[in-house]
This record gives C-alpha cells, structure tokens and sequence, in this order.
C-alpha cells in the first residue's frame, strides 16, 4: 500500500503563498486520484483539490483562482501551489490517494496564515 507524507506547512501572512507536497512512498501514483484535503479546529475535513489520474482537476469554490494542484510524476509527488491566501485557510492539509475502494491519507502539514 502506498504511504504518503506531506510537507511544505508553516506560518505565513496573508496574501502570501506556499506550496505543500505530497511524496509518495512507491511508484505510479499517476494511477491514483489525488486530493488535498483540510481541517480547520473544530471544523470538519473539507476537499480543496484533486486530479485524477487522468490529470482532470477539481477545485472547492473556496480556493479557485487561488490554488493549483499538480503532479510530477517523475517524483511521484503531487503538489498544492496555494497563492493570495487568507486567514480562513488556516487548517491542517492531508493528501489522501485514492485507487478504486481504496484509500491512504498522509499525516497532515499544518499551514497558519496571519493577519
């Protein structure tokens, strides 16, 4: 089963950027549908982006214009450019990688932005 790892996380003012990776631990994650997920406390998880293995992408209403994901196959890696962010994204950001029924979430980065 594939594990995967976030990082990228950490404080940042608003209107500032990031961009968050998700590493996988094997081969071929362009087989897989891959999200970016977030929980802000007290909130419950929320999808912000996917692409699926066709790299079709999705975005929350939330974070269009704003966030873009991509992958680099090569890395087996999926990345969240996220640009102009906002306090209101403050959360905790997990991958999760999905093929068929089956499913592996990351640990989660935690990504703070200031006012």
């Amino acid at each position: 089963q594939v594990q995967l790892v976030e990082s990228g996380g950490g404080l940042v003012q608003a209107g500032g950027s990031l961009r968050l990776s998700c590493a996988a631990s094997r081969s071929f994650l362009s087989f897989y549908t891959t999200s970016w997920y977030r929980q802000a406390p007290g909130k419950q998880r929320e999808l912000v982006a996917d692409i699926t293995s066709g790299g079709t992408t999705n975005y929350a209403d939330s974070v269009k214009g704003r966030f873009t994901i991509s992958r680099d196959d090569a890395r087996n890696t999926v990345y969240l450019q996220m640009n102009s962010l906002k306090p209101e994204d403050t959360a905790t950001y997990y991958c999760k990688a999905r093929l068929g029924t089956s499913s592996t979430w990351g640990q989660g980065t935690r990504v703070t932005v200031s006012s």
